[in-house]
């Protein structure tokens, strides 16, 4: 089952236009620099991304959004904890940012206690 992990940011006030358009190219860049650690090939299945367009206004100073697919839940525990590119890029990206807000979910489950 495929997990899909989906990350808002709120940058730091002061974060220039290059800064913001260094940490979008970047973590877009995710998706090819990322690998697998015994394939050694690319596994992340899919990212995209943009900027908040809602006209809801309950974003929270959240202001792009990610959303990155794994083909499976190990996938996406190599990529949160241990992969070294990744990991490399959440350290050089809290210099830019303010709030990061993840959320993960495997689709059409909602487990026992939420339904």
């Amino acid at each position: 089952m495929t997990v899909t992990h989906i990350v808002s940011f709120q940058f730091k006030p002061g974060t220039t236009p290059a800064s913001i358009k260094d940490l979008i190219n970047q973590m877009l860049a995710l998706k090819e620099a990322c690998l697998h650690p015994v394939s050694g090939k690319p596994y992340i299945a899919s990212c995209t991304g943009g900027v908040d367009n809602s006209v809801q206004g309950i974003q929270n100073g959240l202001t792009h959004v990610f959303v990155v697919i794994f083909d499976n839940i190990e996938d996406r525990d190599y990529y949160a904890l241990k992969d070294p590119v990744h990991l490399k890029f959440v350290k050089w990206s809290n210099s830019v940012l303010e709030q990061v807000q993840a959320v993960d979910f495997t689709e059409g489950e909602f487990g026992d206690n939420h339904i």
